[in-house]
């Protein structure tokens, strides 16, 4: 079997991303593949950061006898084990990675915590009848009741209704239905 290390089509319509592999050369150039050792992306904007080859892989199936396409030779000079391009590659990866816009941080609202000042004042209210006269100070007997008369004077917020769509006419093939309407005011002469 002759293996060859080529590219294989991947990717859609007007944007190719290719996948390089070790096929057997009778194969179809998207057909079978023996192993994947990296991919090419020439719609990458830094030239030097559009290929990622498995070096190790490329190098074992070289020394076996796989031999590589034009494109893939030209690959494998610039980017492989000893290419000529690495360090080029790797700062170009950098720069990639220093320019990759960041979502911003989500943002955190608080829900409103609603209050229910009679529940609380039920209870406190009962332990101070409870306590003994004699024991309890008048500041601390007069501030529940104090509370309570706050939170009875500020009434919860009832949701407001959604608003009712009005009903719309519909044709009826027999006759003309109208919507309702509210009455005319009369007008002063």
């Amino acid at each position: 079997m002759a293996v060859r290390i080529r590219m294989k089509r991947m990717g859609r319509r007007h944007r190719p991303f290719y996948r390089v592999c070790a096929v057997d050369g009778r194969k179809a150039r998207d057909g079978r593949v023996i192993e994947y050792l990296g991919h090419y992306d020439p719609m990458v904007s830094e030239t030097d950061a559009r290929a990622s080859l498995n070096a190790e892989r490329i190098d074992y199936w070289l020394s076996v006898g796989a031999q590589p396409s034009d494109k893939m030779s030209v690959l494998i000079k610039k980017y492989g084990s000893n290419g000529t391009h690495n360090e080029q590659r790797l700062a170009a990866l950098e720069r990639l990675k220093a320019n990759k816009p960041m979502a911003p941080a989500p943002v955190v609202i608080a829900k409103p915590k609603a209050e229910e000042p009679p529940a609380e004042a039920a209870p406190e209210a009962e332990a101070s009848t409870e306590a003994p006269a004699d024991e309890a100070p008048v500041a601390e007997s007069e501030a529940p009741t104090a509370e309570a008369t706050e939170g009875a004077a500020e009434p919860e917020a009832a949701p407001e209704p959604e608003a009712t769509p009005e009903p719309v006419a519909v044709a009826q093939p027999d006759a003309i239905v109208e919507p309702e309407t509210a009455p005319a005011e009369e007008k002063k002469e």
